[in-house]
């Protein structure tokens, strides 16, 4: 018993730490309403949704193949566009424009036990920046204003992905198709579900407990032993597409 109540302390305390790496809760008024349809269970694509934030998201249709490097050694990542196609058009997008070239890794969690390795604030790229790390997304220049995504999670068996909610939320005791075993690449997030935008986050351990509520897009297929030695402030050499390009559709390449 004195275990459980252990591993559950330790559990809401590191979740709570990855929830505040996502955007401020104050980012998080423009985001989907939980009544939008783009929010519910749908038969559409991502590129049919109604909702015209889902509409103008980068997709990517397929897989995709991207290296990052960091302290001089490769990263390799698997995105998953099959399953999580925003979320994963997002990466790619952000990643192809060069977003993530010498970002911070700001939140690195070890002890007491394995968890998350966590950055994409862009916030980060400059060294002399006063605003706190983990708060900050992508500001799309062609709006001017931070691009946010929906909390996308396809449950295992589905057709397409549940928008806009946990699945816990969505009234799903299922399991999602992507987990969070380790290796597996996620999006953080604040509170709100629709608040994700760059920041993203490499599972150190199997995280059961994140499954259903956080969007897994992709797993790292070499290089683990890279994420493995990251410490916090380590910095994303650079970040490049070598396969799947063509995949991704609304995006930078388009």
């Amino acid at each position: 018993m004195q275990l459980k109540i252990r591993h559950w302390l330790v559990s809401v305390l590191i979740l709570g730490g990855l929830m505040l790496g996502g955007c401020s809760p104050d980012q998080s008024a423009n985001s989907l309403s939980p009544t939008s349809p783009a929010t519910q269970t749908t038969s559409l694509t991502p590129t049919q949704a109604s909702s015209p934030q889902m509409k103008d998201l980068p997709v990517l249709e397929g897989k995709a193949t991207v290296v990052m490097t960091v302290n001089g050694a490769p990263i390799t990542i698997e995105v998953d566009g099959t399953n999580a196609p925003i979320t994963a058009g997002n990466f790619v997008d952000l990643v192809n424009q060069g977003v993530y070239d010498g970002l911070v890794f700001h939140r690195v969690v070890r002890q007491p036990e394995p968890f998350v390795v966590q950055g994409g604030d862009p916030q980060s790229k400059d060294p002399k920046s006063r605003q706190p790390l983990g708060t900050g997304g992508f500001i799309d220049p062609k709006t001017g204003s931070e691009r946010r995504i929906p909390l996308e999670i396809k449950p295992e068996g589905a057709a397409t992905p549940t928008y806009g909610m946990t699945l816990e939320s969505a009234g799903d005791s299922g399991k999602p198709e992507l987990k969070h075993t380790r290796g597996a690449v996620a999006m953080a997030r604040s509170q709100s579900p629709d608040s994700a935008s760059s920041q993203f986050y490499f599972a150190l351990a199997d995280l059961p407990f994140l499954d259903g509520s956080y969007a897994v897009f992709g797993t790292v297929t070499n290089g683990m032993d890279v994420v493995d030695k990251i410490q916090q402030g380590d910095r994303i050499e650079s970040a490049e597409v070598t396969q799947g390009l063509e995949n991704l559709k609304n995006g930078s390449n388009s």
